[in-house]
């Protein structure tokens, strides 16, 4: 994952000079110059990679053959760059801009090619930079509390399949209680509402044994078919995969045991004896339903805990019940509606096609919909989970150069290039960091302005969230990315020095490329 060079390509690792030589990590040649539609795969860093940083020389491209140009004949461009021209005799106007996002791979922080820079002392106030604050809640819809912390929400479309509930059962209330008359469907709707009251004790299972195991709940959101709790870290061993999969369908199978003992207190032919009946059975469907072995369902997360538990592996057991889940799909899809055409779940079996085979039909789909693309989300998670590691701040972090606020663009884009920095900090006389000079903002500077344009006039000032530790990586760095989103962040030693900028335009390159790397 440690990708190195400019423009996509890998350092060679050679040990020529780089005194003079351009740096391609460096800007991309400024398109108001006339030359500019050069591409800048033409040269390629010759420094030596470190690997001390973590540098890497690999890549899934081919290293292109480096120019035959003297070092000396080439002009140093302000951001460690060439445009492909030969030199020129003004230094301090002849500027590029720094690299646009538009390379393959970011490059990493390289401190051993300029060895005389001095650090300077980033001031943060802490040694880590400033912790990554937690993003507000994410709304789901009606927020109807926070027990245990956690929110829970009513997506919209719950409203839909209350409606479609209180439709069905009264129906059949009209079958078993017609005195009721209209009051049927006050009485399915107050049914929809405890059965959806159930799958929240079902989810709430989740997040206590989640909360037991320090794992944050980000939220609890009853929709469609069904509720789901949004726990943000997977469990360390495969023992509390397990239990914590094994809960839910283990409290819905209790709760359908208190209504069965609560139907013996009450007569068979009423209201009350009607709407604990069917409590009983839908949460006994609940439960038997989630112990399915196949992913999303918890059951899948369950046979995923004991093949991780066999081989050693998480990514074998998300593999293995996530083939399982589409299995499973498969077969609800034909299974569902051959098996209520056969009568073998307990209804008269019919030979023709009426509203009821439809529907059937109909609902099997959603069902196997659901399951198959909650595995094929669950085998996506796990990769990107499995790839995450590979994002380290270290890493992919750019050189910067520290510059007063009242240099001028031109001068601090010829120091850039000089050290073969990517990045420009704007301190204060004391060295204390204050803003970051934006890569967008100097391509919006003309090059014979920028002798006249202070770097400040080109900065975002620095705010607690754009300073992030050198040591982050994974999720700990998306993390503190989404808290305080920007393009550009300092990155910071634990001494509290600057080690360099980091781009999120980086970030998510390598994010990407990680992705698409096979397992």
């Amino acid at each position: 994952m440690d990708e190195s060079g400019g423009s996509g390509q890998p350092r060679s690792g050679t040990d020529e000079s780089t005194e003079r030589r351009p740096d391609p990590t460096g800007p991309a040649t400024d398109p108001t110059h006339p030359d500019a539609a050069q591409p800048d795969e033409r040269t390629v860093d010759t420094r030596r990679a470190d690997p001390a940083r973590g540098d890497a020389t690999h890549d899934d491209s081919p290293d292109p053959p480096a120019p035959e140009n003297n070092p000396q004949d080439e002009a140093p461009q302000s951001s460690a760059d060439t445009d492909g021209n030969g030199s020129t005799d003004r230094p301090d106007t002849q500027d590029t801009i720094p690299e646009t996002p538009h390379s393959d791979t970011p490059t990493p922080h390289d401190h051993q090619a300029t060895p005389h820079l001095d650090r300077t002392l980033a001031h943060s106030g802490t040694t880590k930079g400033s912790p990554p604050q937690r993003p507000k809640d994410p709304r789901g819809g009606l927020l109807m509390g926070r027990p245990f912390g956690v929110p829970v929400y009513v997506a919209p479309s719950w409203f839909l399949v209350a409606a479609l509930i209180t439709w069905v059962f009264g129906g059949q209330l009209d079958r078993v209680l017609p005195e009721l008359g209209a009051a049927r469907y006050l009485v399915s709707l107050f049914f929809a509402v405890a059965f959806y009251a159930s799958v929240l004790v079902h989810e709430l299972a989740h997040t206590v044994a989640a909360l037991r195991f320090k794992l944050p709940v980000r939220r609890i959101q009853l929709q469609f078919f069904g509720g789901v709790s949004e726990i943000e870290k997977e469990a360390e061993t495969p023992g509390r995969e397990f239990v914590l999969a094994f809960v839910g369908p283990l409290l819905s199978l209790a709760l359908s045991g208190v209504f069965y003992g609560a139907m013996q207190f009450v007569e068979p032919g009423t209201v009350p004896g009607v709407l604990l009946a069917g409590l009983m059975i839908s949460n006994l469907i609940v439960a038997a339903f989630n112990l399915l072995p196949g992913l999303p369902l918890d059951g899948g997360r369950m046979l995923r805990a004991v093949v991780w538990k066999i081989t050693g592996r998480p990514m074998s057991g998300t593999v293995a019940a996530a083939w399982v889940g589409r299995a499973l799909a498969v077969s609800v899809l034909v299974g569902l509606p051959w098996l209520t055409q056969s009568g073998a779940l307990g209804s008269d079996a019919v030979d023709n096609v009426g509203m009821d085979t439809v529907m059937d039909a109909l609902l099997a789909a959603i069902l196997a919909a659901i399951i198959w693309t909650g595995a094929g989300n669950s085998l996506r998670m796990a990769r990107l989970r499995e790839h995450l590691p590979e994002l380290r701040a270290r890493n992919l972090t750019r050189r910067a150069v520290p510059v007063e606020t009242d240099t001028p663009l031109s001068e601090a884009l010829r120091r850039a290039n000089a050290a073969g920095a990517r990045a420009l900090v704007v301190v204060d006389a004391d060295g204390n960091p204050l803003s970051l000079v934006r890569e967008a903002a100097i391509v919006g500077v003309p090059e014979h302005r920028r002798p006249w344009v202070p770097v400040s006039g080109v900065a975002q000032d620095l705010t607690d969230g754009m300073r992030v530790s050198a040591e982050l990586s994974g999720e700990e760095l998306l993390d503190a990315l989404r808290a305080a989103p920007a393009t550009e962040y300092l990155v910071v030693e634990e001494t509290g020095e600057i080690y360099g900028v980091l781009s999120a335009a980086d970030v998510e390159r390598a994010f990407v490329k990680a992705m698409a790397r096979p397992n």
